[in-house]
């Protein structure tokens, strides 16, 4: 089933207590607008970068209608203030991300049912018995996880137990979600994101070293920094622009231009793009070939 972040936190916003009767009538026509954007989207039969070049510019009518002229213009000061924790905004660049997992975009896609869209990521697992007679139980596993924005994997199912029958009083079992390729979502990217983001790339590696992290990010609020340097592989500007100064960011006439002057890039999608197709139709490590390599990676 295919996931729909963006108009879930639509349908989320519109229950909140806290959104006054003006706000949920605009969330109302926003989601008017959203079942527009992907009727829209259901037309678009080109393919490859075409594709993308089509879906970027829906993107971004889609993403200044919302946030320019109806929450902006429009909504209260909850509204507005709070649109990044009730996740109005990134959720849809969330959503969008979903439909370039296509094999209108995406060449050597697996037949078998990928996790796609924001998943609960697994990071690591470690065994925490708490003495050696805790080994004869049911083993004691904690395992960490982490929400992602994006995610390209597959369900791991899982079932450890201190005896060769597996008996239920003596077994744990469980599911993860194996991210091999993982994206967050930014609209601002400040330093402090950004080393949040390398911690968080570096314990998603620990769990699978094959895996690819990557920042999509709007509004740069900071000096860009090497990723070399990290376990982030690359942060993609989506919009080639930088945050807003301090008295600016309240005037409607100051967010209208940014949004018109600085689109989201199709280049950068595409840029974005390229590197899952490597990825989709790379062999990430191939054991059998060191002798012909000279080399063990």
């Amino acid at each position: 089933m295919i996931q729909t972040p963006h108009k879930d936190k639509l349908l989320a916003a519109l229950n909140n207590p806290k959104c006054n009767a003006k706000d949920r009538d605009i969330i109302s026509e926003a989601l008017k607008m959203y079942y527009f954007w992907v009727s829209e989207i259901d037309k678009i039969s080109c393919t490859g970068k075409e594709r993308i070049i089509q879906l970027t510019k829906l993107l971004n009518q889609y993403k200044d209608q919302l946030e320019v002229e109806l929450i902006f213009r429009s909504g209260s000061q909850f509204l507005i203030r709070q649109k990044g924790q009730l996740k109005l905004d990134n959720s849809v660049i969330e959503e969008f991300l979903i439909h370039l997992i296509n094999p209108q975009v995406l060449d050597g896609l697996p037949n078998y049912e990928l996790c796609i869209g924001p998943q609960r990521a697994f990071m690591s697992l470690a065994f925490t018995p708490t003495s050696i007679h805790d080994l004869g139980e049911k083993p004691r596993v904690e395992i960490k996880e982490k929400d992602t924005d994006f995610t390209l994997g597959k369900s791991i199912y899982y079932k450890f137990s201190s005896e060769p029958a597996f008996a239920t009083h003596n077994t744990k079992s469980g599911m993860v979600t194996l991210a091999v390729f993982a994206a967050e979502c930014k609209i601002n990217l400040d330093k402090t994101m950004f080393q949040e983001a390398a911690g968080t790339a570096a314990r998603l590696k620990q769990g699978c070293p094959m895996s690819r992290y990557y920042l999509l990010v709007e509004f740069l609020d900071m000096e860009p920094e090497d990723c070399r340097l990290t376990s982030i592989d690359n942060v993609f500007l989506l919009r080639h622009a930088k945050r807003l100064p301090f008295g600016k960011r309240t005037k409607y006439e100051e967010v209208k231009r940014q949004h018109q002057y600085n689109p989201i890039d199709p280049e950068v999608i595409w840029k974005f793009v390229s590197e899952l197709q490597y990825f989709v139709k790379s062999i990430w490590y191939d054991p059998d070939k060191a002798i012909e390599r000279g080399s063990f990676v």
